[in-house]
Formats: C-alpha cells, sequence, structure tokens
C-alpha cells in the first residue's frame, strides 16, 4: 500500500495544485477545465517524485494521467462523466420527490430549483459544496464529488419533525403505524399494510388497534380511550374540529382513505397546543409536504363509491378532490343488510311476566356521503397557503310499524346529521431556525330529527347545531442544536343550541349558550445530541370570559433509552373540557343518535377535569417490540347524564368523577413479511358519586380484560392478515324481580340491583382481510380486497337494558347484538 504525505492539511483546487506540480518538475499539463474544476485536494508533499505525485492526484479524483512526451501529460476524465452536476431529491420517510428545494452552490449566486420529479441540474460545475434547502425539511449540504458521478445520484432530506419525534416502533402492527418518542402514534395510510377486518386504512377503525383504545358496541361513534367517552376524545382535520365521527350513525369513519397523509394520536401526553379533549387527541392531516403530480383514484366497495383526485395546477400549487357517497339507498349489498341489522335492529322485545315476543318492523331509507376540497399554494422559498374544506352528512327515513289489537300502525320519521368545516392557514419559515403558523378555522355540525311515536300521534322535533370557529397562531425557535421553543395563542368562540318541539303534551324549548376562550401556550423540546433522551414540557393557559376564569394545564413527555434496545417512558397532563354529550331520553333523535352536544354552565354542567399519567417501557431488538405501560387517569366534572345509564341512574341528574387506571401490554415479532403480535390491557374503572347510594361503582366502560391477536404477511404486491379480538363484557344492571312494582297505582317501576353489579358475556371476534395490486402500467395499479368481520358469527351481546311495556305494564328484556358475519369487497384503480 502506497502512502502519501502532504506538506499540508488544506483542501486547493486541483487546478492550483497541478501549477505548482508544473513549476516544480518543469512539466506541462493538458486538460480541459471542466473536467478539473470540481475537485479539491490536499497537496502531495513537494519532495516526492512526479511519479508519486500523480499517482496520489490518480487516486483521489480517478483522473487518467498520460505522458505524451517527458514533458507534456494530458488528462482525462471518464467519459461517463461528462454531464453538469445533477440529482433528485426524495423524502426519506416517503421516497417521494421533493419539489421547489433551492439547490445552491456554496459561495455564489448561482443556484437552482428542483422540478416535480426531485431533480435540479447545476448550470456551472464547481468544487464548491453544494447547499440544499426547503421549508419543510431540514438544511444538507453535500460535496460536489458525491454528485459528480456516473449517474445523478439520489440525495434524500429528513423532514424537520424527523428528529424531533424519532420513531420508537417502526412498523407497529402493520406498515404505515409508528410510535414515536413522544408516546405519539402516527399511522401514514399512503404506507399502510393491513388489517384484519379492515379492507380500506380507515382513521376510526385503524385506532383500535392501539392498546387502551376499545368501541364496546363496535361503532367508530363510541370509541373509549382508556374507559373514556366518545366526545372527550378531541378529532381534527387539518386543524378543523370534527363533532361527527362516522357514518351509517358510526358503522363506518367519516373522513375519506383515501386523503389523510398522516394521522396522530396521543393518548396522554398530548402538545399544549391541544385542549377540549380530556382523554385522547386524534389529529388528522391531509396536506402534502411538497406538490405531488396529479394522480386520479376511482373505487367502490359494498357500501359505498368514492373518488379522489390530485391536481398539480401549476409548478408551486395544487388542488385535492375527494367524494365519496353510499349506494345504500339504491341498492341492497349482504353488507349492506348486515350494517342495517345492526344499527337498526329489529328489536327482540321479551315480555319476562308472560314469555311473550313482541316484534316492532323497520323499515328505511338511507344514505351518505362526504366531500372535501384542499388547496395548497408555495409562494417563494419560504411561504405556504392552505385551504381546506369538508362536508359530511347522514340522512334517514325512518318508517316504523306495529301490530296493536290486530291492527297495523306506522309512522315515519326523518334524522339528519351534517358537518360543514373549513381552515385557512398560513405558514412562513423566516430563516433556517425560526418558523411561524397562522390558521383561521371553522365547524358548523347540525343535527335534525323528526320523530312520530308508532304507539301515539306524538310528534317530537329535536335539533343540536354547533358553531365553533378560532384562531390559532405558533411558533417555533430553534434555541440550539438540542432545544427548540415553540409557543403560540389561540382564540376560540363556540356556540351550542338544543331545540325541543312536542305537540303533545304542548312542549317547546330552544337553549343557547356561547363561550369564548384565549389561550397561551409555551412548549421547551429537548433531545440530547446522542439521541438517548427525548423530553418536551409544556403549559397551558386557559382563560374563559364568561366565567373571568383562568385554568392552567401542565403537560410532560419524556423518553430516555436505557440501552440501545430498552428504552423508558413517562408522560403526564392536565386538561379540561368545556364541550359534552348527554342523553336526555333514550328515544332521542330517533333513538339512534340520542346524543346532544351542550356546554358546561359550571354550574349544574361542570367543566371537566382529568389528570393522568403513565409510566412505560419498550424494547426493540432482532424484530422483536415489547410495549408494557402502566397508568393512572382521573376525570371529574362528569355527569350522568353524559355516561349512557339504562338503569335506575337514567332520569337521575348528579355529577362525579371517574378513576381508572391499569396496564396495557403488547409483545411483536416480524419475521422477514410476517407480523405477529399479542395486544392485552387490564384496568379497573370505577365511577364516584357522591351523596349517592352507593357512591361507588362500575363505569359503564369498563372493560376489565381485553386481548387481541393478529397476523399479517406482505409479500410484493399481495397482503393477508387474520386476527381476533375478546374482551369481557361491560357492567349492566338486571331487575330484581321480573315484575313491576308500584310506588303508585299508575305508575309500575323497575326494582333493579345495585348499578352495574353484573357484566354481559365475554366478547369474540375473529376477522379476516387479503388485498392485491395489479400493476397495469407504470403510471397506473388496480388494487382489489376482500375482508370478512366476524368469521364465526358469534352472536355477542352487546347492550342489554329493561323497560316497562305501557301495554300489558310488563318488563321487557332489550338485547342489542353485534353485527353478524359480514363479507365486504373494494376494487380502487389509481393513475
Amino acid at each position: 500500500m502506497t502512502s502519501y504525505a502532504q506538506d499540508q492539511t488544506v483542501s486547493l483546487p486541483l487546478k492550483e495544485v497541478l501549477n505548482q506540480i508544473e513549476i516544480q518538475h518543469s512539466v506541462k499539463f493538458n486538460y480541459i477545465d471542466e473536467e478539473i474544476v470540481v475537485h479539491k485536494i490536499i497537496p502531495p508533499l513537494s519532495k516526492t517524485t512526479l511519479e508519486v505525485k500523480i499517482d496520489y492526484i490518480q487516486t483521489k479524483t480517478k483522473l487518467q494521467f498520460k505522458f505524451v512526451t517527458e514533458t507534456l501529460i494530458t488528462i482525462s476524465n471518464n467519459h461517463k462523466l461528462d454531464k453538469p452536476l445533477c440529482g433528485y431529491l426524495l423524502d426519506i420517510e416517503t421516497n417521494q420527490p421533493i419539489y421547489n428545494a433551492t439547490v445552491r452552490i456554496s459561495g455564489t449566486n448561482t443556484f437552482v430549483l428542483t422540478d416535480e420529479k426531485g431533480f435540479f441540474q447545476l448550470p456551472v460545475i464547481s468544487a464548491n459544496p453544494i447547499e440544499i434547502k426547503h421549508i419543510s425539511y431540514e438544511n444538507k449540504t453535500v460535496l460536489a464529488e458525491d454528485v459528480y458521478v456516473e449517474t445523478c445520484p439520489n440525495i434524500v432530506l429528513s423532514p424537520f419533525i424527523q428528529k424531533l419525534n424519532e420513531v420508537i416502533g417502526e412498523k407497529y402492527l402493520t406498515s404505515g403505524i409508528r410510535k414515536k418518542k413522544s408516546g405519539i402514534f402516527e399511522i401514514k395510510p399512503k404506507e399502510f399494510g393491513i388489517l384484519p377486518g379492515l379492507v380500506e386504512p380507515d382513521v376510526m377503525q385503524t385506532m383500535q388497534q392501539i392498546p387502551g383504545i376499545i368501541s364496546t358496541d363496535e361503532t367508530v361513534a363510541n370509541i373509549n380511550v382508556r374507559g373514556g367517552t366518545h366526545d372527550q376524545n378531541l378529532f381534527l382535520w387539518n386543524g378543523i374540529r370534527l363533532f361527527q365521527t362516522g357514518h351509517f350513525f358510526g358503522l363506518i369513519s367519516s373522513l375519506n382513505p383515501n386523503l389523510a397523509h398522516t394521522i396522530s394520536i396521543s393518548k396522554n401526553g398530548s402538545s399544549a397546543f391541544y385542549t377540549e379533549s380530556v382523554s385522547s387527541v386524534v389529529d388528522i392531516s391531509s396536506r402534502s409536504k411538497v406538490i405531488e403530480k396529479t394522480s386520479t383514484t376511482l373505487g367502490a366497495n359494498m357500501i359505498n363509491g368514492e373518488f379522489y383526485t390530485h391536481l398539480k395546477t401549476t409548478e408551486n400549487a395544487s388542488i385535492e378532490i375527494a367524494a365519496r357517497r353510499s349506494f345504500t339507498d339504491l341498492i341492497s349489498t349482504p353488507t349492506y343488510k348486515n350494517y342495517y341489522n345492526r344499527i337498526f335492529q329489529n328489536t327482540e322485545v321479551i315480555d319476562l311476566t308472560n314469555n311473550q315476543d313482541i316484534n316492532y318492523n323497520n323499515t328505511e331509507d338511507f344514505y351518505f356521503y362526504d366531500a372535501s376540497i384542499q388547496y395548497q399554494q408555495k409562494v417563494g422559498e419560504k411561504n405556504e397557503f392552505f385551504v381546506d374544506i369538508i362536508g359530511i352528512s347522514n340522512h334517514l327515513s325512518f318508517t316504523e310499524s306495529t301490530l296493536s289489537n290486530g291492527e297495523s300502525i306506522s309512522k315515519n320519521s326523518e334524522l339528519a346529521q351534517q358537518t360543514f368545516g373549513g381552515n385557512l392557514t398560513w405558514k412562513t419559515a423566516w430563516n433556517s431556525k425560526n418558523f411561524s403558523e397562522i390558521s383561521l378555522s371553522g365547524s358548523y355540525y347540525f343535527l335534525d330529527a323528526y320523530n312520530q311515536s308508532v304507539n301515539n300521534n306524538q310528534i317530537l322535533v329535536q335539533e343540536n347545531t354547533i358553531l365553533d370557529t378560532g384562531i390559532k397562531l405558533k411558533n417555533s425557535h430553534q434555541l440550539s442544536e438540542t432545544f427548540t421553543l415553540l409557543d403560540g395563542y389561540q382564540f376560540n368562540e363556540i356556540g351550542i343550541r338544543s331545540y325541543d318541539d312536542i305537540n303533545t303534551p304542548l312542549y317547546n324549548r330552544s337553549v343557547k349558550e356561547v363561550l369564548r376562550s384565549h389561550a397561551l401556550i409555551a412548549e421547551i423540546q429537548y433531545e440530547s445530541k446522542n439521541n438517548k433522551l427525548f423530553s418536551k414540557f409544556g403549559l397551558r393557559g386557559n382563560y374563559f370570559e364568561k366565567w373571568e376564569m383562568i385554568l392552567i394545564e401542565p403537560r410532560f413527555q419524556l423518553n430516555y433509552a436505557l440501552t440501545d434496545f430498552l428504552s423508558v417512558e413517562l408522560l403526564g397532563e392536565i386538561k379540561n373540557q368545556t364541550t359534552s354529550q348527554i342523553i336526555d331520553l333514550q328515544q332521542d333523535f330517533l333513538g339512534v343518535e340520542k346524543r346532544r352536544w351542550i356546554l358546561a354552565n359550571n354550574e349544574s354542567i361542570p367543566i371537566q377535569k382529568s389528570t393522568q399519567a403513565s409510566c412505560g417501557f419498550i424494547f426493540k431488538q432482532n424484530n422483536w417490540l415489547l410495549n408494557l405501560e402502566g397508568f393512572y387517569k382521573e376525570v371529574n366534572g362528569i355527569t350522568s347524564s353524559g355516561q349512557g345509564f339504562q338503569n335506575q341512574l337514567e332520569f337521575v341528574k348528579i355529577i362525579g368523577e371517574y378513576e381508572i387506571y391499569g396496564a396495557e401490554f403488547l409483545i411483536q415479532k416480524q419475521i422477514y413479511n410476517f407480523t405477529a403480535w399479542i395486544n392485552y390491557t387490564w384496568n379497573t374503572n370505577d365511577y364516584k358519586f357522591e351523596g349517592y347510594i352507593p357512591p361507588q361503582f362500575a363505569n359503564n366502560f369498563e372493560v376489565t380484560n381485553s386481548l387481541s391477536f393478529g397476523t399479517t404477511y406482505d409479500w410484493k404486491n399481495f397482503k393477508i392478515a387474520i386476527g381476533s379480538k375478546w374482551f369481557t363484557g361491560r357492567p349492566s344492571t338486571i331487575p330484581l324481580s321480573d315484575t313491576p312494582i308500584y310506588n303508585t297505582p299508575d305508575n309500575p317501576e323497575i326494582d333493579y340491583s345495585l348499578p352495574n353489579s353484573t357484566n354481559l358475556d365475554d366478547y369474540f371476534q375473529l376477522n379476516f382481510s387479503t388485498a392485491y395490486t395489479f400493476l397495469v402500467s407504470e403510471k397506473s395499479k388496480l388494487q382489489l380486497g376482500f375482508s370478512v368481520q366476524n368469521i364465526l358469527n358469534n352472536k355477542n351481546i352487546i347492550n342489554q337494558f329493561y323497560r316497562i311495556n305501557q301495554n300489558n305494564n310488563g318488563i321487557e328484556e332489550v338485547n342489542t347484538y353485534s353485527l353478524e358475519r359480514t363479507p365486504n369487497a373494494f376494487l380502487k384503480f389509481s393513475f
């Protein structure tokens, strides 16, 4: 091996080094300037021979030297390198091209912008380093030699959030689901693999695969996170708050699965920029980091058809349009029939006194749709503008009939549920370390019911309306390599109206409440240089004009790597919530969507306040992932009307709290293309209502034990998944006797046992999914998928309550059953 020595350690342009050698050895080099200008080297030792110097330069530059005469030497380059300095910029996470990035030759004014393919080509060749900058990515500098290769190389850039939220589990249950150091679960539908029972990455269904998140009645309109009610979760779409999360009144997510780019789910330790959620935060973003090329997707399953297109209108702007509509009012598929039986199932009522079946028959005309429009505009190198609009709608026409004294009685009713939202956002990168974002948002929700009773001539008209508007300002300042400061301000105004009108007896009620709030937010974030420690501490100060009240909400996240494969995680938060849902009567809004939104009045309806802490350990080595987490949560200020009681507390108005503690465990193993996991959760969840006897009893949403198992196989264009879930039955309250009691002669009542003193039978379901992608051409593909929910067709009771039959004064047991075996299939063509 030849050893080369140098007089100095500073690199010089190769041309200068050659000039020195020409003087030292009285020789002449013949070359083309463009072929050597890219090279910088440390000059060889002046005392060495000419041959040693040439050998040294050849080794460093790959240039070819040829002696024409003893004093004339030609220098030539590899002809494959006779091209400009060029390359392709790609996102390190998605491998998508990065458009409109600035590529500059350091120390000069020479720069170019990347095109829609992420390609750049510099007009001159220089030995200076190449600087790369983009508003959404970390700056990067590459050497000219790294680009001066035979083919234009791929250069990857990391998004700014990549460093701040480094991944703990790159593949969590399936591809496209990750867990970050901040404790946030991140779902990227475009990278989504497959999960049992799902043919598409339905947002609300997918989040139920995460430990601690469950829906005891199988709907996405009743998701319980660590024992909380559905309304205690905050759902956002591009900064717009969603008060309606389901189609088909809960069986399907209200968001088009083609839309979302990133879904972030936080069960605890959420950012101080979030509020109005004493349970979890689900933040859905369908915004792209770059202006993507034009693409379109057409698809259909056995419930609905869907359309999605992304139009690149200019080099710096794009429009994204998505729409979906059910064809349930036109075609009745097996999937629709089973969904119908689950939500609008004919209620089998058992007269416990006479053991007699009474049947109520329902017919309905139902459809849903959702649509969204997004506009993205890049303004120069440092600014970005977004416009987001969304609309969601469910409509039900409902005819209920029964046989009374040999005569058929029918009544027609209608229910409409709608959401409209909009958002304007402006992002600015002041420089590489300081960023700002300001947004204006509005959300409108409307629930309207016209209900004719089948038992009498009573007509009930009900409405629940919400208008939520806000302004948000967020700044980010990188103080050093390890510290980042985030601060901001938020203003919110929300108005909620409830309206009820009854013809018999004549009654009319209209209640409207408005609440304005201001918030100041600050967060300090630290990540050590060796990436072992990540921490974020946040503080949110809320001021409510109506009560002249200040509430402080601290948050924290901490993750420390004990070893290369074991880390510990600590999360905690204090949060409050002024909006909630209650049930006045179980038959409200046709008994289908019986919950209505209300505002806290700080008296009979207090502000809900939560305190939560958790500690977990994450082990990751040799494709094993183990996650064990213990948690404690207390929520006070809840009302009995908001908990969905259907026993002796149904008409009792009391205020209390619930306390839950437990543990969540996940073990996962990946072997080549196979991924298998077991997910187990244990908890104890109790109500506390002071002054009520008994003051403490099981929560309506307590699921003491839940266990799920799944395995997926992903090979090239083929995906398959099978899995099951089991959990102990919900608490229930049974009558002490089959006959009612009479405290007054004309008022029969049910004599109940202690509240929630028994449980429903355990729940079990086995699910299956498979999908295959056909590459039709270079730019188009056809996807086919098939799934079966509840393969074994288990008849699980998911709800049970008792009532008095008004015709014979007997006690009726009413059971709601789970979804029966349900197939579904989808077809999707993308081009």
